[in-house]
């Protein structure tokens, strides 16, 4: 009777569980189905996949950029997984040709672009603005666009924008330019100055100052380089980069004091020509000019390490301030910028009308500043120098370019991607600020 109470027990337990498991199957994912089961879910699940297809718009991607052909014709394919509209155009002096897309997002192997083929030297990309992105390519000589196309996605194969480069002479090369391109057709001096107060729309619906006056000095930090310009590079590290998110703590550090106002010529990964830059400082009136950069020594020239502190003079003071000038100031040739819509003449023109005042308040926030920094950050053995920096060339704005540090040496390339480093150099320059205002203030009035 007992074994027969157990029996019913234990019948009893079992039909209870297989009712149990029936009732739960509905609901309860299997392990193999794991999170599918839980999208299956009525209403919520529906919501939640789809709020990010509307809320998240999506950029064409670059998978795969090649160069092939040789120095009488050469083709570069780029992979898109949709098609894009372009335009393309060349520029002289250097020789080059850009092709301007939409904003594009570029998922290209490491160093891609950087050897060439053919009639290509090599090949740069990036964000040039908000919404557009470029490809400059430098050439080995003159050479037109034979073709240029949008292949459909075909046969396995994705969208592909494709051009086609053709040997030719320089005489063709140059008629093949917009008229406004042509070197033989440089805009007059007057019209370049009548230009130069002219601030690029997307930069002035950013800068436009409140409506009330703010009688406090305003500062502008002008980090170098951007989009499609890398600057100097250097163990997976990028100049732009770098020199960015030192100049996005060093205006927060200035504005956190409520001394002063703080324009940025760039707060993203965007391409912004020099001439920009410096109009940046002039149609703001600017107080103070500041440009953050980092440089890189070529393997040749050996080593060189610390901190170097750049003011503007028509003579360089020595062979590596004129190196570096050089070099930063073919950045427009990297953004595909028409320089000559900037005549040499012009440059000369600023220079020599370059206020006494402004050079001697330049010099004055440079020594300061190395004062400073030299309490935070190691400094090069010559910690001043100049040379004819154009984004130092406004001539009524105290100017300094300031290299942090060389990204080429192991040591310093510790620095700049320390961001305890960081803080304690961006406070030694807001410091040097303090002191070069409350000197400008007590000795030449009130700043504009």
């Amino acid at each position: 009777m007992a074994n027969r109470a157990n029996h019913l027990v234990l019948l009893g337990c079992g039909l209870l569980c297989a009712a149990a498991l029936v009732c739960a199957e509905p609901t309860g994912p299997s392990a193999a189905e794991g999170p599918k089961a839980i999208e299956a879910t009525p209403v919520k699940a529906t919501a939640a996949k789809a709020a990010p297809v509307e809320a998240t718009p999506s950029f064409p991607i670059a998978s795969d950029a090649r160069l092939a052909g040789d120095g009488k014709q050469t083709r570069f394919i780029l992979d898109l997984d949709r098609k894009v509209e372009f335009r393309a155009f060349p520029l002289a002096d250097p020789y080059r040709v850009v092709v301007d897309v939409p904003q594009v997002t570029f998922q290209l192997a490491a160093g891609t672009g950087a050897a060439g083929r053919g009639l290509v030297k090599a090949f740069r990309y990036g964000l040039v603005m908000p919404g557009g992105s470029r490809i400059v390519f430098d050439l080995t000589g003159p050479a037109k666009i034979a073709n240029s196309y949008v292949l459909d996605a075909a046969n396995g194969q994705p969208p592909r924008l494709v051009l086609e480069f053709e040997e030719v002479d320089r005489t063709t090369f140059v008629q093949s330019l917009a008229p406004e391109n042509r070197p033989d057709l440089k805009p007059a001096i007057s019209d370049a100055n009548a230009n130069a107060a002219v601030v690029p729309p997307a930069t002035t619906a950013a800068l436009t100052p409140a409506a009330i006056p703010d009688a406090r000095p305003l500062i502008v930090i002008d980090p170098g380089h951007g989009g499609i310009d890398n600057g100097t590079q250097s163990g997976g590290e990028m100049e732009k980069t770098l020199v960015l998110g030192f100049g996005l703590a060093l205006r927060d550090r200035i504005e956190k004091s409520g001394k002063y106002r703080v324009v940025m010529t760039r707060t993203d990964d965007t391409f912004i020509p020099l001439n920009d830059r410096v109009k940046v400082a002039r149609t703001q009136s600017a107080a103070l000019f500041v440009s953050i950069h980092a440089d890189a020594l070529p393997r040749r020239e050996g080593d060189a390490q610390g901190a170097t502190i750049y003011t503007l003079s028509d003579k360089a003071s020595d062979v590596e301030a004129e190196r570096l000038a050089d070099a930063e100031n073919k950045a427009d040739s990297i953004g595909g910028v028409n320089l000559t819509d900037e005549p040499t003449e012009v440059a000369d023109i600023l220079i020599d009308l370059a206020q006494r005042e402004t050079k001697t308040f330049s010099n004055r926030f440079a020594h300061l500043l190395m004062t400073e920094m030299k309490t935070t950050a190691r400094m090069h053995k010559n910690p001043l120098k100049s040379a004819g920096f154009r984004v130092l060339k406004a001539p009524d704005v105290p100017s300094v370019l300031v290299e942090l540090g060389y990204v080429s040496n192991k040591d310093d390339l510790e620095h700049l991607v320390s961001e305890s480093w960081r803080n304690k150099t961006v406070g030694s320059m807001a410091q040097a600020i303090d002191a070069f205002f409350a000197k400008r203030l007590a000795t030449a009035g009130p700043a504009k």
